[in-house]
């Protein structure tokens, strides 16, 4: 037994150290710390003490990334925004414009997501605010349950791909794409999205008018006046400092750490204009900031230095030599890579999938030929597939977490209509998928645009 293994050949053990990894974390190992510890043992066994050389190489390299510097900006920027309250106020205001619209709070729920993702990029976040500031609502106008847990979750997985995306971000530096150029690539997409999401919402209430009647008079505007005043203050605020952050580093003027360092600022001075800051919600947001940046930082040097190792064992070329010689074309190996990614992402979290699982499979994807893209280019659309997929990943029962952030904060739904309601914007986001597949230029023309 011990003669067979040493007789292994690095590209098995590379399979070896994938399929421990799988197992550790589908049993719930905590992840950073087994991708060191797998990253080391096989890596010693592989290729000898070469390995802590590499592991130290990686991880100060990883944590180096000035890139990366951007994630616990926009993450705090995020945070500032939620605690401004702003959002309900724009919620508010939209609620009240189209009151006398057949299935107005579905309009309102995805105008907010959408402004809601461009500010924070949390998709946790995101669904808990929508449903706490619409589902009461949604109840007492007697919506569909059903079609209103759709709404607020799928509104609430915008957050994955319209910029600045803290996942976009962290997947800059594994495709080798700058990021302004991923962040310019989602935004069709994003807004592609919210209107399919719109769209379906409202031919439904069309078809039936019981899933979304208009509201009652108690809900409705006293005066114009009212509206445009709560619409001014709802999203003239977040509009400017999103647009001012995001313009910024689309258009070369600041990079995007210093344009995450700017929003981050503005969404202080906006709190404090709004009278919401205090001491305890400041400390608090840094808390918050501290805790979820280490994590996906740790993560981010742990994943670099486990493909580092898996890389150097050979076992991606022997994985991407094997499934180059099926007798498929490469636009049905890469629907193979998406529905891979589609499974993977019902148990496991955007970071990993990103983090780990794309970096195995990008030396497959850079070998195929599709739409005639060069490697840039195909690399930028791939980042961009990956980000609507995990998007539909996130509304897949049973393990899909925005099913449990809506359960948490409105407890009376039932969680077989979340995941009714989810599952019907899962097929709407895969029609928006499909679409990105077969006309790459919803995601490439931006960017050339862009960049001149």
């Amino acid at each position: 037994m011990i003669e067979t293994l040493s007789n292994l050949s690095n590209e098995m053990i590379g399979a070896l150290m994938l399929a421990s990894m799988l197992f550790a974390i589908f049993i719930g190992f905590p992840i950073s710390f087994t991708l060191i510890f797998l990253g080391t043992v096989f890596g010693y066994w592989g290729f000898g003490g070469l390995v802590f050389y590499l592991e130290t190489l990686q991880f100060s390299g990883a944590l180096m990334e000035q890139t990366l510097s951007a994630v616990p900006l926009f993450i705090f920027m995020g945070i500032l925004m939620e605690q401004a309250g702003l959002m309900e106020r724009l919620f508010t205001a939209v609620q009240l414009m189209l009151s006398r619209v057949k299935g107005s709070l579905y309009i309102a729920v995805l105008f907010v997501s959408t402004i809601f993702a461009a500010a924070t990029g949390i998709v946790g976040a995101s669904v808990t605010i929508l449903g706490i500031m619409a589902a009461k609502t949604m109840n007492r106008s007697g919506y569909d349950v059903k079609l209103s847990a759709g709404v607020i979750t799928a509104g609430g997985t915008l957050g994955i791909l319209i910029p600045p995306s803290i996942m976009l971000v962290v997947m800059g530096p594994i495709l080798e794409v700058p990021v302004t150029d991923l962040f310019a690539a989602a935004i069709i997409p994003g807004i592609l999205m919210a209107i399919l999401y719109v769209g379906y919402a409202l031919i439904r209430c069309q078809l039936n008018p019981a899933l979304g009647p208009e509201l009652p008079e108690e809900y409705r505007a006293s005066s114009m006046w009212v509206v445009c005043r709560e619409f001014f203050l709802g999203l003239v605020p977040p509009a400017a400092l999103v647009g001012s952050a995001l313009g910024s580093i689309l258009l070369g003027l600041a990079t995007p750490t210093e344009g995450a360092a700017c929003g981050a600022f503005g969404a202080f001075l906006l709190t404090v204009a709004y009278r919401r800051f205090t001491w305890k919600n400041f400390k608090d947001a840094l808390l918050k900031t501290l805790e979820i940046s280490v994590l996906i930082l740790f993560l981010v040097a742990a994943s670099n230095f486990f493909g580092a190792v898996f890389s150097k064992l050979g076992t991606p070329n022997m994985m991407t030599e094997y499934l180059l010689t099926l007798e498929m074309s490469p636009y049905g190996i890469l629907i193979l890579i998406m529905a891979l990614i589609f499974l993977l992402g019902w148990p496991l979290e955007w970071v990993p999938i990103v983090l780990i699982v794309v970096p195995i499979l990008l030396p497959t994807v850079e070998a195929l030929s599709v739409h005639g893209l060069d490697r840039y280019d195909l690399m930028v659309w791939f980042g961009i597939l990956v980000a609507v997929n995990l998007q539909t990943a996130w509304l897949s029962p049973p393990v899909a977490l925005s099913a449990y952030f809506l359960k948490g904060v409105v407890p009376d739904w039932d969680l077989k209509d979340i995941y009714l309601g989810m599952m019907q914007f899962m097929l709407v986001q895969l029609v928006g998928l499909i679409l990105i597949f077969i006309f790459p230029q919803l995601v490439l023309w931006l960017p050339k645009v862009m960049g001149g």
